[in-house]
């Protein structure tokens, strides 16, 4: 028995190096004899600075970083430099080994990937979040080398593989904060495969019953998927094959968030997704022979299926910004049923499957503009005032992961790509920041438009200005990129420090007439006195005129310094700093039907959380703990973005009181159909009504009902009986995220 663990640990050894040659594998055709050199001496560093740590799961550490190299080299196609850093992307971070030590074995290169991706230490402000401040580091790096991010999304993507092991409340937070940044800046970057999987492992945990749901559907329903395909394909293959051309057909099926999302956002059934599948054709054809070739394929597609003209995408004419290329068409099968057809080259294949790396093996053998490159410049200017507050710098950043463009052109006939629901001001600030600051309307296609008129793919602008225009905070509004709206804060910024000096020009001459000093202690005071929260704010009031300073002959005046003496009232513990201070975020739980250490907490009015629903606290700005579902709509912006405001809930025992529960009915309309449902509600024990409307569009009527249940258990019994009522579709508790205040939920 006692040489069990030897036994064990020797194992361990012999499985970690089968590990590391699973590695090696992969990258044998990508490295030169010096590069293995340096991946092996990666590795034994690593090895040893790990040698006493253990994951959650109880497997030495090492597992995990070996488990990102191989990401980065099988799945992104990497090359060795980026192996290197994966090998070693923990050991600054959570071991002996120093920056400086990198340096030495590996060069300035791995020194500076190993440096964007170890995280900032946990000594910021405790109001901070520390995630936004690694995300934004991360960030800041990428125009030094976009190793660091598709490194940390390969880190991300092993994460989350192995979540399993990690507690509940942190596999929710871990899945938000994945899929509030990760899964889209994937996207951005081309890495389609990537990005579905994180999606459908984000869906997993954040929602294991739909992801079942869709999961087990998908299961049952392959073989009839995979005959029809069949069929459908037969009559093709045959015709490329007559035509001579080299070709692969493969069938993707959409991955299960993207059907899951598809339900939600149409409110549709599984079995009425219709494009559950695509049919993608790749062309093994020289690069010079692409275009006309996808098209001729195109319409050999079209000779046997009636194409949907309203769903024909051409990105080969015209690319996305992440490089993507592809012909789409959806056409009608004999079956009756649409099916959307990608064709596409090996080489755009490849791009749509691998993302950036790939695209960088092809850039130099197209002409034309890199549209990563310029995908990267924007996010240098985005990333070029480094002071900005972290949260601010992700959500801007966030803007700039769009999912659709549109293409419009300049008057010269120039195009421009730009996130769909972009406006006129987002194009003049495309063009150059001084036309965003001087623009006061344009012409789009010849007739005159305000700024926030929302551009189409096609529109050809024109921009006009005006010397004398300035931007305003109504600006703010209108614009969607990241690029202008950074533009516009840095303008006005800068007219509020311009105004904000002649306030205080003021303020200075006002306390030489008075005797009072001008020190940060007098200026405090005033905050108070005049109800504003900066100095700022405060010089900016009296600059306008909004501030009385007669009165400062009232305020107590003591060898210069400002005496107010105010009755002070005991606070109640509601505020977000008072309670982060109070509360332990790993360890305490709140347990909904006690007091929990005097602090106030409450139901959030935009989910309307139930006893038996799975829960999380928010530590609102000023409002105390707001409790809300994990499934609640805001649930993914609070976790991801501030989860370490996040706290464990879970409901007392005993249910003690009625709670309101919201539901939408949706159905045929019919003579008596409301007096059934309110029939319904009278029958049932215990359930009381406290509101109800009806509309009725076109023969479907749409319910909204609010009643008084004791439990999750008690409204499931409820949505049973309306969902046996012949005339009733659906029903779905509904959410009305509206009904939480904004302030609650910023970053402070």
């Amino acid at each position: 028995m006692e040489n069990k663990p030897e036994i064990d640990l020797e194992q361990e050894r012999k499985e970690i190096l089968n590990a590391f040659r699973s590695l090696l594998r992969v990258t044998k055709n990508n490295r030169t004899r010096e590069e293995t050199k340096q991946i092996r001496k990666a590795f034994d560093v690593a090895v040893e600075a790990h040698k006493d740590m253990r994951r959650k799961s109880g497997e030495p550490y090492i597992y995990h970083p070996i488990a990102v190299a191989k990401i980065c080299a099988e799945e992104m196609e990497l090359g060795p430099t980026a192996v290197i850093a994966a090998l070693l992307h923990d050991t600054v971070e959570d071991t002996y080994i120093t920056l400086d030590d990198i340096q030495e074995l590996f060069g300035d290169t791995v020194m500076k990937v190993i440096d964007g991706l170890t995280k900032i230490p946990e000594v910021f402000d405790e109001n901070v979040s520390i995630q936004a401040e690694n995300f934004r580091k991360m960030i800041l790096t990428i125009s030094d080398d976009l190793r660091v991010v598709l490194i940390k999304l390969a880190d991300r993507l092993h994460n989350m593989r192995t979540l399993e092991s990690m507690r509940p409340d942190k596999q929710l937070k871990i899945a938000s904060e994945t899929n509030f940044l990760y899964a889209p800046l994937a996207h951005r970057l081309g890495l389609y495969t990537i990005k579905s999987e994180l999606e459908d492992l984000c869906l997993m945990y954040m929602n294991p019953q739909g992801y079942n749901e869709v999961s087990s559907k998908l299961k049952s329903t392959h073989a009839v998927r995979q005959r029809f395909i069949r069929r459908f394909t037969h009559p093709i293959k045959e015709a490329l094959q007559n035509e001579g051309y080299v070709f692969d057909i493969k069938a993707r099926t959409k991955s299960i968030s993207s059907i899951w999302r598809k339900m939600k956002s149409k409110k549709v059934p599984f079995e009425e997704v219709f494009d559950l599948f695509a049919i993608r054709i790749i062309l093994d054809t020289p690069e010079e022979l692409e275009k006309p070739d996808c098209w001729r394929v195109y319409s050999i597609v079209t000779d046997f299926y009636q194409p949907n003209p309203d769903r024909l995408r051409d990105w080969i004419s015209t690319p996305r910004a992440n490089g993507y290329e592809s012909l789409h068409t959806t056409v009608m099968s004999p079956q009756g049923k649409w099916v959307e057809v990608q064709i596409r080259s090996v080489r755009m294949d490849q791009i749509a499957e691998k993302g950036l790396a790939a695209h960088y093996n092809y850039k130099e053998s197209k002409n034309g503009e890199n549209k990563f490159d310029r995908w990267i410049s924007e996010i240098r200017e985005l990333i070029g005032n480094h002071s900005e507050d972290a949260m601010d710098f992700v959500n801007e950043f966030k803007l700039n992961l769009f999912n659709d463009e549109i293409y419009v052109f300049t008057p010269q006939g120039e195009l421009r790509v730009l996130p769909t629901g972009a406006t006129t001001l987002d194009f003049a600030f495309d063009i150059h920041t001084d036309i965003g600051l001087k623009c006061i309307g344009a012409k789009v296609n010849k007739r005159l438009v305000p700024l926030s008129h929302q551009l189409k793919s096609g529109n050809q602008v024109e921009i006009i200005t005006s010397s004398k225009q300035k931007p305003n905070e109504e600006w703010l509004k209108f614009a969607i990129t990241g690029r202008a709206k950074q533009k516009i804060k840095a303008a006005l910024n800068e007219e509020r420090n311009r105004i904000a000096e002649d306030g205080k020009e003021i303020l200075d001459r006002k306390f030489k007439q008075h005797n009072i000093r001008f020190i940060s202690e007098n200026i405090s005071i005033l905050e108070k006195y005049y109800n504003v929260s900066t100095a700022t704010d405060l010089y900016i009031r009296i600059a306008k005129g909004k501030v009385d300073l007669t009165k400062l002959r009232s305020i107590k005046n003591v060898a210069g310094v400002l005496k107010i003496e105010k009755e002070v009232k005991p606070k109640k513990l509601k505020s977000s700093s008072e309670i982060q201070k109070r509360i332990d975020k790993k360890k305490d739980t709140l347990v909904i039907g006690d007091d929990f250490k005097d602090v106030d907490y409450d139901f959030a009015k935009c989910c309307n959380p139930l006893p038996g629903d799975s829960v999380f606290g928010f530590i609102t700005v000023s409002n105390g703990i707001k409790i809300h579902r994990t499934d609640c709509p805001n649930a993914e912006n609070l976790m991801g973005k501030m989860n370490y405001r996040c706290i464990t809930a879970r409901w007392k025992d005993q249910a003690v009181k009625q709670h309101i529960a919201n539901l939408k009915l949706v159905g045929i309309d019919d003579v008596g159909i409301v007096n059934k449902i309110t029939e319904i509600i009278s029958f049932q024990h215990n359930v009381n009504m406290r509101s109800i409307s009806f509309e009725s569009i076109d023969g479907i009527f749409e319910g909204k009902i609010q009643v008084y249940v004791m439990d999750k258990y008690h409204l499931d019994e409820l949505i049973e009986k309306f969902e046996m009522t012949e005339g009733i579709q659906r029903v779905e508790r509904w959410d009305d995220v509206s009904k939480e205040k904004d302030e609650d939920y910023i970053s402070e």
